[in-house]
């Protein structure tokens, strides 16, 4: 996939899933009843995400010909790379997205964003396909309700620093993929050599720590 054809797919899917944000409004969690002393410890993205992508997926299959998609394909997978694919018209293919979360002007840290396994299974079926991570980003108010502020969409082979964990999950793991202005804009060939090289270190240093 060239630059060109990821910064126009890029385009089409954020401008349909921030038509979504807006179509989802506000998600009632509970009431202030129930919750005396507010969100606290809870007012984390992963506390309640299952929930969110539950909202986003169903109203992805509800909306998606309003929001300018052709199809859409909803995983059935907890352990699928992507949580749904989607097509254009005009494109010959369909595009893989996985769905993040992000506390809005939460702190920046290494997050996992596929497992290097399956993702190299990804490209085994198809070297030129095209993923993308799409993170929205919320926020917990008052009145026990969250809100999606926005969604940022980043082709997952502009991230730019790639990593994979050496650990036995062995993810790719990324501080740098929700910000346009962090990407470094390759092409999927270059993506895929820098992976394996990336995946290759991380082989390496879990069988150092194995044998030692």
């Amino acid at each position: 996939m060239s630059v060109e054809r990821a910064e126009r797919l890029r385009s089409k899917l954020q401008v349909s899933l921030n038509n979504l944000v807006k179509k989802i409004g506000k998600i009632q969690i509970g009431t202030k009843d129930q919750f005396p002393l507010g969100w606290r410890k809870a007012a984390k993205g992963r506390t309640v995400w299952r929930i969110i992508e539950e909202v986003i997926t169903q109203n992805l299959e509800k909306y998606y010909v309003e929001l300018g998609m052709t199809s859409i394909t909803v995983s059935d997978s907890e352990t699928s790379i992507h949580d749904f694919a989607t097509l254009y018209e005009g494109e010959d293919k369909q595009i893989h997205v996985n769905v993040k979360s992000a506390v809005a002007g939460g702190k920046t840290q290494k997050d996992d964003i596929s497992k290097g396994i399956g993702l190299r299974k990804f490209y085994e079926n198809d070297i030129e396909g095209e993923f993308f991570v799409a993170t929205f980003f919320i926020k917990f108010n008052e009145d026990m309700t969250i809100e999606i502020e926005k969604c940022a969409v980043f082709p997952i082979a502009w991230i730019p620093d790639i990593y994979i964990n050496p650990s036995n999950n062995g993810n790719l793991q990324s501080s740098k993929y929700k910000n346009l202005d962090d990407a470094i804009k390759r092409e999927i060939k270059d993506f895929r050599g820098l992976f394996e090289i990336a995946m290759e270190e991380a082989h390496k240093k879990r069988h150092l720590k194995l044998n030692s």
